[in-house]
């Protein structure tokens, strides 16, 4: 069986041998308890899989009982938060939806307590965000979820002290495990050593998801990553907001990762520095997307109208991209302008977000251009915009002769000419519009990531999409 070790060569290369009749392994006073050796003969991840069907057989409440006798063994009070949720929870063939110990402080006696639950029991989701992990308990509870493949979905964020040995036993979770898709590492500077740690694991591993949020990427940390994404054959989803990527180093590792890895399906860059010169790096990047990446976003990286320049070049030619956010991004009525004939040549994207983009009546008769001639695009977000009457009329007129847009996202504002008729216009051109949107039906995509569907701190729309 391979698990990790103090020696992180010898923990990756099996060279570390223990006694053949120790049954339990020991790290720096840690340690799990495994099955007798005459019970492991056909390799890890078979007996994993036999481990499973038969603990799938206890109730939750036995669970529970032996929960609580573990804590008793290790000297430590049981979790009333943890027995809550075995004594709630529904159980499908040993499969309970989640494993939620966010905030708990758990040290190592903890830890160590609920291996009996990580054994009986595998969870769609284990939260331990801002769990206060302490090293060798973090560590050995790594160790339990591998060696028991507990979960599909792990969050480890909000843990500033994980250690040396901490970061090598969740290098080993994301090589080993088979089960793991999702892992979220957020609030947590991942530089130096566990950026090493991280990438080096991603090379064979089986993430399909992994958040990275505010992980301090920016510079070394993220050229250390690209380089082990560029020949990863299995993440989809790689989500890098709150990271301080600037646009010209950043963004020419990013623009690197999309020309050599065709896996990748979604790639979340909002709030940080992109700017427009790193826009031109992704752009040069996505021409290389033949087949990949169909979810792009971009929400608050400083881009301007310079930088539509570089988009509306890579817009006609993109065969896959399917859902781009460029909101809160001061683009103004001169970017739309510069994007709205390539749009129209464009035949990929079916949802476009230009929320709280400075657009205002210029820049939305400019997009009813495109809504005429387009024949793909699905949802268009403009909330947050100073759209009034003139533009409403070009947007409603446009909407008469789309026939594929389902929704058409607006802020509802209070008509505030002083005009009567103008004031009776827009209330009506908003409600034909609300029509429009009702009389379709909801989104049918394959992308695994939607436009947001609220406006930051914005609750009152003209459309739920």
């Amino acid at each position: 069986m391979t698990h990790c070790s103090d020696n992180d060569e010898q923990s990756d290369d099996g060279a570390e041998n223990p006694n053949k009749n120790q049954k339990k392994r020991s790290k720096g006073g840690k340690h799990v308890s495994f099955p007798p050796d005459e019970q492991i003969v056909s390799g890890f991840a078979e007996h994993r899989n036999t481990d499973r069907k038969v603990d799938s057989c206890l109730t939750l409440t036995e669970v529970m009982v032996a929960y609580q006798q573990s804590c008793s063994r290790h000297q430590v009070q049981p979790r009333a938060h943890i027995l809550q949720q075995l004594q709630q929870g529904a159980c499908v063939g040993g499969s309970v939806k989640c494993l939620d110990l966010k905030g708990e402080r758990l040290d190592h006696r903890s830890c160590e307590a609920l291996e009996v639950v990580l054994k009986s029991l595998h969870f769609d989701f284990i939260n331990l965000q801002a769990a206060q992990l302490e090293e060798n308990g973090a560590s050995s509870l790594l160790d339990m979820i591998l060696y028991y493949e507990s979960t599909t979905h792990l969050d480890i964020s909000d843990n500033s002290s994980m250690g040396t040995s901490c970061w090598r036993a969740l290098a080993h979770l994301i090589k080993q495990s088979v089960r793991l898709s999702r892992l979220d590492v957020c609030n947590i500077p991942v530089v130096d050593y566990p950026a090493q740690s991280l990438s080096k694991a991603l090379l064979t591993s089986q993430l399909r998801v992994l958040h990275l949020h505010n992980a301090q990427l920016s510079g070394m940390p993220l050229y250390t990553l690209v380089g082990a994404l560029k020949s990863n054959k299995t993440l989809q989803e790689l989500h890098l907001t709150n990271n301080l990527l600037n646009s010209y180093q950043d963004a020419l590792q990013l623009g690197d990762l999309l020309r050599y890895n065709s896996t990748l399906l979604t790639l979340e860059l909002s709030n940080n520095s992109v700017a427009d010169a790193g826009l031109e790096e992704l752009c040069d990047g996505l021409r290389w997307q033949t087949r990949g990446l169909k979810v792009l976003m971009l929400k608050n990286n400083q881009i301007t109208a310079n930088g539509m320049v570089h988009l509306a070049k890579a817009l006609p030619a993109l065969k896959v991209l399917q859902v781009l956010d460029l909101g809160e991004n001061l683009l103004g009525n001169e970017g739309i302008q510069v994007i709205r004939e390539p749009l129209m040549m464009n035949c990929s994207v079916l949802q476009l977000s230009l929320a709280q983009a400075s657009i205002t009546c210029e820049g939305a008769v400019a997009l009813a251009e495109f809504l005429a001639e387009s024949r793909q695009i699905q949802r268009l977000d403009l909330r947050q915009n100073e759209v009034k009457v003139g533009g409403l009329m070009a947007l409603c007129l446009a909407l008469r002769i789309n026939r594929s847009l389902a929704s058409l996202d607006l802020d509802y504002v209070p008509p505030s000419e002083q005009d009567e008729l103008l004031m009776e216009t827009q209330t009506r051109l908003q409600a034909e519009i609300i029509q429009r949107n009702a009389s379709h039906p909801p989104l049918a995509t394959d992308t695994s990531e939607m436009l947001p569907t609220e406006a930051d701190g914005q609750a009152d729309s003209t459309t739920t999409a």
